[in-house]
């Protein structure tokens, strides 16, 4: 039986997208947040009218978040609480509350207060427009300039650059998503951010609107900016997995060959020297270069033939395909 109640006062608001609401909240110590978080929350998805649930993620706190998330669901039917054994991240906690959501709309946020519960209304209106994923714009954003506005600014323009998608603020967790184009995401590392990327590929529509943004009032951001070097790291597979997922071998295959074309290269310098400046090879590292770059080009090249196999192991013993088909007219092939 679905815990997803419909408030007794429904509202006409957005009524276009008359669908139950799931709001999925990560918390990491968070004790002084989630009297004040619960209760605008609750009121505001009230208010909206439609059939929703709250889900918890209590990622290993070590306060006694867990504790007042779990008596806050003692009175509310319609309030999850998922503790995890230890912190595993904001990631970890999204996926468990994505795989655990039975709304058709999945909106995460953050438990410290900075996002407005109030701003789901206009997620929700743009929706409406149809589009699949709405993500929210921290325009004007309260936050340290050297330590956290900065880094996004630049992590936002690289990531939009290269991913395609065009989003000033990747890192704002309050979204909207239609279910069908996010339970099939697979989340790891820090890829959270990425999630409308990942909806993108899937031929999902993508927008964004500006939201509220409050400065902290208690507790501590867990942000910082060394995490801007894990979004670059996890950016770079991001890009692979969007380019050369099916066909890595034009990656480790064009470094095999970069690397052998280095070696020809340092060899034909190596008999110039000798021959038209007297140089003899072991006057210069150059067979040494020429013997290193030989080697990885070779391994490059044998890697890539690995990942082909590994990848083609992949699709065929899932029965995978390669393509998604979004319809089909007079055919018996099954979409």
């Amino acid at each position: 039986m679905s815990v997803i109640t419909t408030p007794a006062k429904e509202t006409k608001a957005y009524s276009v997208l008359n669908r139950s609401l799931s709001v999925v909240i990560p918390v990491y110590n968070e004790q002084d947040n989630i009297e004040a978080l619960c209760s605008r929350t609750i009121s505001i998805l009230n208010e909206l009218g439609y059939p929703w649930e709250i889900i918890f993620i209590d990622d290993g706190s070590t306060d006694s978040s867990y504790n007042k998330l779990a008596r806050v669901a003692a009175k509310h039917s319609n309030i999850k609480v998922v503790q995890f054994v230890r912190n595993y991240g904001q990631t970890a906690a999204l996926a468990a509350g994505i795989d655990h959501a039975q709304g058709d709309i999945i909106i995460p946020m953050d438990a410290d207060l900075q996002n407005d519960p109030i701003d789901i209304a206009n997620l929700l209106a743009k929706l409406d427009e149809g589009y699949d994923v709405v993500s929210g714009w921290r325009k004007n954003r309260h936050d340290g300039f050297i330590n956290r506005l900065l880094p996004s600014w630049l992590a936002n323009k690289l990531i939009s650059t290269i991913s395609g998608v065009k989003l000033h603020d990747y890192g704002c967790s309050l979204k909207a998503y239609k279910r069908e184009v996010i339970k099939q995401v697979k989340l790891y590392g820090e890829m959270h951010r990425f999630v409308p990327i990942y909806a993108s590929w899937e031929g999902a529509k993508v927008t964004e609107i500006p939201v509220t943004h409050y400065a902290r009032r208690f507790g501590k951001s867990k942000y910082g900016i060394s995490r801007t070097f894990k979004v670059i790291l996890d950016l770079l597979t991001v890009k692979f997995l969007s380019t050369y997922f099916t066909k890595p071998i034009y990656v480790f295959g064009m470094a095999g060959f970069s690397c052998l074309a280095l070696a020809c290269a340092a060899f034909a310098w190596m008999v110039i020297l000798k021959y038209f400046y007297q140089t003899s090879f072991i006057e210069t590292p150059l067979p040494i270069l020429i013997t290193m770059l030989l080697v990885v080009g070779i391994q490059f090249v044998l890697m890539g033939l690995l990942a082909e196999i590994l990848m083609r192991t992949y699709h065929e013993s899932q029965d995978k395909r390669i393509y998604k088909v979004k319809s089909a007219l007079n055919t018996n092939t099954p979409v």
